[in-house]
């Protein structure tokens, strides 16, 4: 079935690209650009240190000393804490990134990486503030009382999930690398570093280009319901479609849980990102989107109910 979806997606595509090449090229630039201007220098960094503290097993000492403050608020392990302050801090998908990468590297059980990898895959402070909320509602005002909509129902969810569901949360002790002294496996960790940063990112620009032509393609749908198409633009990708909502004739009480439910979500291009993300591990996509799909709920329902006492 899925091989039969994705067959039918690319057919289409291909064709819409071949009969309006204008409004493609349109839409791979905007892409583009917000991949090169947004994406690039702020992930890339963290992408390529990432993976360098945890080859290295630099990460240890640090996340021990911080799980002592922790472990009395969440149920993490000292090395769960790093990709989840990945997903908060850094934002999709570094998150998920992490949590794949320290699972490969044995430094993650697979029992606590499956439960992290959707939980820890949030839409970054930073493009909520800047973006969202500044460049397309106008509203920097609503900054705490938006952080707190989107990044408390993953650790509420966390706890829920863990005591519920997960009892057994302790794992052995991490398997980590022994390293030989002297500069050249620190370099050939490094240049691994670089590299796997650079082949994450142009995956993920390779998504965005294609997820944007694609919501161009919803835009030249003949529908003429605004919050259908306003719908279906969040639903397949979060930039476009954040724009769209938030210029379109809708109410921003309609505007503000949309936009935040479809942030929390990730969208069809943030689904596509993280299992490219994820492959090696071989975590549940399935998970993922249950998990995601309850978030956004949650995180929709709660801006619904901001907005109606606040404003």
């Amino acid at each position: 079935m899925k091989k039969i979806v994705c067959s039918v997606v690319l057919t289409i595509l291909t064709v819409y690209i071949l009969m309006f090449p204008r409004e493609a090229v349109n839409a791979s630039s905007f892409g583009l650009i917000l991949w090169y201007t947004k994406l690039l220098p702020t992930l890339l960094p963290f992408a390529i240190l990432s993976y360098i503290f945890v080859a290295s097993g630099l990460l240890h000492t640090f996340t021990l000393v911080l799980h002592k403050v922790v472990k009395y608020l969440l149920p993490v392990s000292p090395e769960g804490i790093y990709p989840l302050l990945a997903g908060f801090l850094f934002g999709f998908p570094m998150g998920s990134l992490v949590t794949s990468q320290m699972v490969e590297q044995n430094r993650l059980s697979y029992s606590e990486g499956s439960r992290l990898f959707a939980i820890a895959n949030n839409i970054g402070p930073v493009f909520v503030s800047g973006y969202l909320l500044n460049a397309c509602l106008h509203r920097p005002e609503l900054r705490i009382i938006t952080f707190l909509i989107l990044y408390a129902p993953p650790l509420v969810f966390l706890i829920i999930d863990a005591k519920f569901f997960r009892k057994d949360l302790r794992l052995p002790p991490p398997q980590i690398k022994k390293t030989a002294p002297g500069f050249q496996i620190n370099f050939k960790i490094i240049d691994a570093g670089i590299m796997n940063g650079f082949e994450t990112l142009t995956k993920l620009g390779g998504y965005i280009i294609l997820f944007s032509i694609l919501s161009e393609m919803a835009n030249s749908l003949p529908v003429k319901n605004e919050l259908f198409t306003c719908i279906l633009f969040g639903f397949t990708e979060i930039t476009s479609g954040a724009a769209r909502i938030s210029a379109s004739s809708l109410s921003f009480r309609i505007q503000y849980p949309l936009i935040l439910a479809f942030t929390a979500f990730g969208g069809l291009s943030g689904l596509a990102q993280t299992a490219s993300m994820i492959r090696g591990a071989g975590f549940s996509m399935k998970r993922y989107l249950a998990t995601r799909a309850i978030l956004s709920i949650c995180s929709g329902a709660l801006a619904w109910l901001a907005v109606r006492l606040l404003f």
